[in-house]
């Protein structure tokens, strides 16, 4: 079912498409734009009990796009390493390995997919991150440490839903 929070969801698609822009001013908005947007949709589909399975693959699948296409582009200009960018993607190799965890268990089927507090924390960092980034703010080493934390953590949190939601049925 589409929905008014998952409108709000594809349009951090053509946001991440004005961090093309070489304008500070810009990518600042985008971002800007982009963090609205994610707080917005997730308020109106709790608010409006219109939360959808659709919702809960689309909002992330929309931060990780915007996200990777201004990390792409930062690393295309030289603003950060290799190894930075890879930090803050961390959860994302989590949730791969996890997802890999679903298909092989057979619990892909059954498991309802929904946000997480240390994904929601996650993607509040990179936001966070990259405006820090692109108004050419140094970032200490300790903050890229806190993504593989933070990757980590939500790792756990989602094989505690499949033990909990195992445990419902």
């Amino acid at each position: 079912m589409f929905s008014l929070s998952n409108g709000l969801s594809l349009l951090r698609a053509p946001l991440a498409l004005l961090f093309l822009s070489s304008s500070m001013t810009v990518r600042i908005i985008a971002i800007v734009l982009a963090m609205f947007t994610d707080a917005l949709d997730g308020f109106l589909a709790r608010r409006y009990r219109s939360t959808t399975r659709l919702g809960a693959i689309l909002d992330p699948a929309m931060d990780k796009l915007f996200v990777f296409i201004a990390l792409g582009v930062l690393l295309y200009e030289q603003q950060f390493a290799v190894w930075q960018a890879l930090a803050m993607i961390t959860r994302d190799g989590f949730l791969l390995i996890f997802a890999l965890y679903l298909k092989i268990s057979g619990k892909w089927q059954a498991y309802q997919f929904r946000a997480i507090r240390w994904g929601k924390a996650t993607t509040a960092l990179q936001f966070i991150v990259l405006i820090c980034l692109t108004l050419k703010i140094g970032i200490p080493t300790s903050v890229y440490a806190i993504f593989f934390v933070f990757g980590l953590l939500a790792f756990i949190e989602l094989l505690q839903l499949v033990k909990n939601q195992s445990a419902k049925i």
